[in-house]
């Protein structure tokens, strides 16, 4: 016996550190279903439909990643994604959300079909070193971005970042659900929990499943929509899993990882939701511990609960939450020291990733700015045979991404 399914003795783990950064990894991403739904709605959606088309997405992504590929990553529907499907493909591109639903399941199929084929690997393998790196510090600072925003400037917010600086100094066993139970008791000592929501709609639920279609788009506004979300959905993914896995020292679950995460986009878009992502958030489970599926297959059997607990889910305060999400960014912007510092071909490009991701909150910006800058300065330097062919082509498809938008 070697810990069941997900190999728990193998990784070295046990089944009580994986629930408890499943909680944690749950914990952290529990927003997403009340801001998922907030901007899906916006574009036609009723709220009540599309949170809980968030709760099926979320989970049904989860489960696909604990069981095909027993890695510790979380998956939920894609913040930046969402708004792309709500401001580009129907507002701007004047799309009903039927359709931006069926430009969803198209593309996942494409991402499907790059991943199980031996172009994923090709892709990655092409992809600088100084570049994945920067991607992994992007990361941390668009975490480090969003945990100061969730935290606001209060003194809860303050003491519940001191109670976790203490334990996770002190290596406390489940340090990240400690923190989250002492946030939310802190807010409430300072009256400052949230307000209980009312409860995700189930019965609206039927308006969204399987809703998707493509009857009625013009080619001429499929193709440019379909090719823009495949675009993102590869890059982001690719740094997304890669940087997850690199924290995680189990590089070798890249392949099973990045399927697992467009069969997911697929489901996502079946269920209603706009694309699933590799959470950001991920990053907070591995650095409890987690090592394997059980943490996605936990945080994919709480998802669910929310149908039901959504009111009491939602009473745990952004301060409580911001202090794990500071602390991990931290953690990934430490491989800073790793970049050629030596090198302005390899330096910069990094840099605009690094700069780009947290000034404006979209990781695929940062990284088209990264992946189009990277052969132009080994051009300029007369150093153009060190970019390989592929490279040449990604920077000209971003390019041409970018002008489209």
């Amino acid at each position: 016996m070697n810990g069941g399914i997900f190999k728990l003795r193998e990784h070295g783990t046990t089944f009580a550190k994986e629930w408890s950064a499943g909680v944690t990894g749950f914990l952290t991403v529990i927003y997403i279903i009340a801001v998922n739904g907030l901007i899906l709605s916006e574009a036609g959606m009723p709220f009540e439909a599309a949170a809980a088309a968030t709760i099926v997405s979320a989970a049904a992504g989860c489960l696909i990643m604990a069981l095909w590929a027993n890695a510790p990553i979380i998956i939920v529907p894609g913040m930046g994604i969402n708004a792309m499907f709500t401001y580009t493909f129907v507002e701007e591109m004047g799309m009903t959300w039927q359709q931006a639903l069926g430009v969803t399941v198209i593309s996942g199929l494409l991402f499907a079909v790059v991943t199980f084929t031996p172009l994923a690997a090709k892709l990655n393998s092409v992809v600088p070193a100084s570049l994945k790196e920067a991607i992994t510090i992007g990361l941390g600072l668009f975490l480090i971005v969003i945990g100061v925003e969730k935290a606001g400037f209060s003194w809860a917010a303050l003491l519940t970042l001191l109670v976790a600086v203490i334990l996770y100094w002190r290596k406390v066993p489940g340090t990240f659900i400690w923190v989250i139970a002492a946030g939310t008791g802190i807010a409430w000592l300072f009256g400052s929990l949230p307000e209980a929501s009312g409860n995700v709609g189930v019965k609206s639920y039927t308006e969204v499943w399987g809703a998707w279609t493509i009857q009625g788009l013009s080619p001429f506004v499929f193709i440019p929509a379909v090719f823009s979300l495949t675009m993102v959905l590869v890059f982001e993914n690719i740094g997304l899993v890669h940087g997850h896995l690199n924290l995680a020292r189990q590089p070798e679950k890249f392949k099973r990882a990045i399927q697992a995460n467009a069969a997911s986009v697929v489901a996502s878009g079946l269920a209603g939701s706009s694309a699933n992502v590799s959470a950001v958030e991920s990053a907070a489970p591995i650095a409890s511990g987690g090592r394997t599926g059980l943490v996605p297959l936990t945080a994919g059997l709480l998802f669910p609960l929310a149908f039901i607990a959504a009111p009491y889910l939602n009473r745990v305060p952004g301060s409580a939450v911001a202090p794990i999400l500071i602390i991990i960014g931290m953690l990934m912007t430490m491989n800073i020291r790793r970049l050629p510092v030596s090198d302005w071909t390899e330096l910069i490009p990094a840099l605009a990733i690094i700069a780009i991701i947290p000034l404006t909150s979209s990781i695929a910006d940062g990284i088209a700015a990264g992946f189009i800058l990277y052969p132009i300065l080994k051009m300029t330097r007369g150093r153009f045979r060190e970019v390989p062919v592929s490279m040449y082509i990604i920077a000209v498809l971003f390019l041409m991404n970018t002008i489209v938008h």
